[in-house]
């Protein structure tokens, strides 16, 4: 016995042992002192310690396991029906449960137990019984929160990733739908899964992205950010590379297309790519409406996008650095506005976008109730009053105000964060050498916008490089009679796979 306790200690332990003693002094070892480790030992009727039913309290259905588990062990040994010289047998055969299965590894017994499941030990037996004993409990189905639906579907994804899961399958029936499923994180162990239709999408662009997630290492995996930075193919840039939502028809939709999907226990919201760019200026509303109406709100959302960019380092570029290219008349009213104004204009523009800024972010963090208030009657309070004091002249308070407001046009939060960036980078370019600067800038992020990559596709596509057919559904959508979807930057065609 003391050998054997030996063995155990020195962590090279794969199987488990025939001695039921030895397993449990093991399993107390590998959980310490843990409370909510249950461990019940039966006796068989010649009074030995031959069964042991481990779970941790909690994460298992106790119902389950007094009703499906106990009492039929319990039965067996009060009859005193011997369960020899098939002990594993014997015991699945009294089982109520379907999804039962045996063991061999520590690992797996393990791995086992922190899921949810019964394990049942016998002695004289190097294998275990897994029974899946899982208790379920999560967040019910209700309406995106992060992502208005004005018309579509109204369920979103909750903490729980099979019914994340069953979410899609319900709205795509196919058998070609694929699942993959992983393990991320040293400690959490938190469940990965990749969805994808065979067929569709491009199959090595599937093994990188697998390949990328089983690379990660890790210690905790608490949301989907952390594999959605560690396998973006350019770490470094602010630009987003994979897009993030909480409605199963975003999902759907962009697995039709070719598209991979990532789930993330623990989170609502699931990962997809590869993407390009302007991917994230589309909203399913496009495809639930008119294409007519659909072409003109999706226009209007890229145009807001340049109006959150460009707007205060414009005005600051005519007011300090070209004021002959603002027509006589604006110019002696901005003029008139500025004349009392203790600051230069660029800290003026800054002052005012920092305090809408605050106001932002003071909005989301507060109650629910009165976050909206605030923010309104706030920004609403401030610049009137930034106004009176001299602080800030008019005209900024409403270009500021405008380029703010453009923001939240913007379908994803991940690009509104980026033009929220790249504002102030665009301000303090245009307060060093005026248009110049905003040429520079605006030029600098067209190149990086063209070097980028999403596993492998182009970024900046269907633009750079130019594909004529991808245009029909990138600033416009043209019906469906006519919009013939080109997937060439999204998977291989068909032909090229078969030869």
């Amino acid at each position: 016995m003391k050998d054997k306790n030996r063995h155990l200690a020195a962590d090279k332990i794969i199987n488990i042992d025939e001695d039921l003693q030895v397993n449990l002094d093991h399993l107390k070892d590998e959980f310490g002192i843990s409370s909510d480790l249950s461990i019940r030992i039966v006796n068989q009727h010649n009074n030995q310690n031959n069964i042991a039913i481990i779970h941790l309290d909690g994460i298992v259905d106790e119902q389950k396991v007094n009703d499906h588990i106990l009492d039929p062990i319990i039965k067996i040994c009060n009859r005193q029906l011997t369960i020899e010289p098939d002990q594993i047998s014997t015991i699945m055969n009294n089982i109520i449960l379907t999804k039962t299965s045996t063991i061999y590894s520590w690992d797996k017994l393990i791995s086992s137990i922190l899921s949810g499941n019964t394990i049942i030990l016998i002695d004289k037996e190097k294998k275990a019984i897994v029974s899946n004993t899982q208790k379920l409990e999560s967040r019910s189905i209700s309406e995106p929160t992060s992502q208005t639906v004005i018309r579509g579907p109204k369920d979103s994804f909750n903490e729980n990733i099979s019914q994340n899961i069953s979410l899609v399958r319900f709205r795509i029936q196919n058998k070609n739908l694929r699942v993959l499923s992983t393990k991320v994180g040293s400690v959490t162990k938190t469940d990965v899964m990749i969805m994808y239709i065979e067929g569709i999408a491009d199959k090595a662009i599937v093994n990188e992205v697998y390949s990328r997630i089983k690379k990660i290492k890790i210690d905790r995996v608490l949301e989907s950010n952390y594999i959605e930075e560690l396998i973006q193919d350019n770490k470094k840039t602010i630009l987003p590379q994979l897009i993030n939502t909480e409605r199963p028809d975003i999902v759907a939709g962009n697995l039709t297309e070719g598209r991979i999907a990532i789930f993330i226990n623990g989170t609502p919201f699931v990962l997809i790519c590869p993407v390009n760019f302007i991917s994230f200026f589309h909203t399913p509303e496009d495809y639930y409406n008119n294409f007519y109406y659909s072409s003109l709100v999706r226009t209007l959302r890229v145009v807001t996008f340049i109006i959150n960019l460009y707007a205060s380092s414009l005005y600051l570029a005519l007011t300090t650095h070209h004021q002959g290219l603002i027509p006589t008349t604006l110019l002696v009213s901005l003029m008139a506005q500025r004349e009392k104004i203790p600051f230069p204009a660029v800290f003026e523009i800054l002052l005012m976008e920092i305090a809408f800024e605050i106001l932002r972010e003071a909005g989301i963090r507060m109650p629910r109730a009165i976050g909206p208030a605030v923010s309104i009657v706030g920004a609403l309070i401030l610049g009137q009053a930034a106004v009176d004091a001299g602080f800030v002249s008019a005209a900024v308070v409403i270009i500021v105000a405008t380029s703010a407001i453009s923001s939240f046009t913007l379908p994803s939060t991940s690009t509104m964060n980026l033009a929220r960036i790249l504002r102030f980078l665009f301000l303090i370019s245009s307060a060093f050498i005026g248009l110049l600067g905003v040429l520079l800038m605006t030029l600098t992020f067209l190149l990086h916008l063209s070097s980028l990559r999403s596993f492998g596709k182009p970024y900046f596509a269907p633009f750079a490089p130019l594909e004529i057919d991808g245009l029909k559904d990138s600033f416009i959508r043209t019906s469906y009679s006519s919009m013939e979807k080109e997937q060439e930057h999204l998977s291989s065609s068909k032909k090229s796979n078969d030869s």
